[in-house]
């Protein structure tokens, strides 16, 4: 029990994802993606427009971003509970409004090459003030990209493109939303072009049943039940239902990611996408033991690597 109980606690942080049916290709045909975690929040302001534009502009594949739901009820990409960590403000989102939220600075304590770090002379934050128009934005963007998007901006901004949509606090620790964002890729049109997951069991039920066509994550006993056995097929666990698995390389001091794991998820028709990869080494291994995606705060490394080991997924228009 003492080896398998580790193993049940990282499943509370595996992501499995629905067969889809409104898009021909497959999450399994689309290898090696190339995701920008939070856009890439090493080397542009976590969360923001400007993050995600220019990562993909490094060659990313696909945007991932975190979601939350202000007071007024609206759905705003921002990685924490609270507005402390990346903005001059305090507070929770859920206590704030949307007005409110999209009057902070959200690139206020991001440093190039850093991230978000705090404490540093003010002449390291070179996009300090930019979303308030007192600094001017790089060439080609705008003030409003360095502020708190909502998830209709983050869409709007990308029509074509894949985006992972994480779910974060949501109810019974605040009002749910999972209806909003339900509604907002179905007035999009969104399907299998976008995954939404979350660590919360609660909240991807919640999702699925209102959102069924769409890619979430799985509730966590079939997780558990797969990654515990690796041998499937097991009961729910079948190929046509799922389509991705997304995991640490380890968690807890067990190993998660191997070569046998890799190949019994695609033995299930499962995707392996594994997160967060920020050194060179193990993207490389991950690439070679036949991981599908790898999610990165350096797009501009993962990019290069993906090149030289020529595995660049070529992304099909609608």
């Amino acid at each position: 029990m003492r080896r398998i109980a580790p193993a049940l606690a990282f499943l509370a942080l595996v992501t499995l994802t629905p067969g889809a049916e409104a898009h021909p290709e497959s999450w399994l045909d689309r290898r090696v993606l190339h995701f920008a975690h939070q856009g890439g929040e090493v080397e542009a302001p976590s969360d923001t427009l400007y993050a995600l534009k220019t990562a993909k502009r490094k060659g990313a594949d696909v945007v991932e971003i975190d979601v939350h739901a202000t007071a007024d009820g609206q759905i705003v990409a921002l990685h924490d509970t609270t507005v402390d960590r990346t903005t001059e403000g305090t507070g929770r989102v859920d206590a704030m409004t949307l007005p409110e939220v999209q009057r902070l600075d959200a690139a206020y304590e991001f440093i190039p090459g850093c991230g978000t770090c705090a404490d540093r002379p003010a002449r390291d934050y070179r996009w300090r003030g930019v979303a308030a128009g007192k600094v001017r934005p790089p060439a080609g963007y705008r003030a409003s990209d360095f502020r708190i998007p909502t998830l209709r901006e983050v869409l709007a901004a990308f029509p074509d493109d894949l985006i992972n949509i994480e779910i974060k606090r949501t109810a019974p620790e605040t009002s749910p939303y999972e209806q909003q964002i339900a509604d907002l890729l179905r007035e999009f049109g969104r399907a299998n072009d976008v995954i939404v997951v979350s660590f919360s069991d609660v909240a991807i039920e919640r999702f699925k049943t209102l959102a069924p066509k769409i890619p979430t994550a799985l509730a966590l006993g079939e997780g558990a039940a797969f990654k515990i056995s690796s041998m499937g097929p097991l009961p729910g666990v079948g190929q046509s239902r799922y389509v991705a698995l997304q995991v640490p390389v380890s968690f807890g001091g067990v190993e998660v990611v191997t070569k046998e794991f890799v190949d019994d998820a695609h033995a299930q028709k499962l995707a392996v996408h594994v997160w967060t990869i920020n050194d060179e080494k193990t993207m490389r291994w991950l690439i070679d033991i036949g991981v599908d995606g790898i999610m990165t705060d350096v797009p501009t490394l993962l990019e290069r690597v993906l090149a030289e080991k020529k595995v660049r997924w070529k992304q099909h228009r609608r």
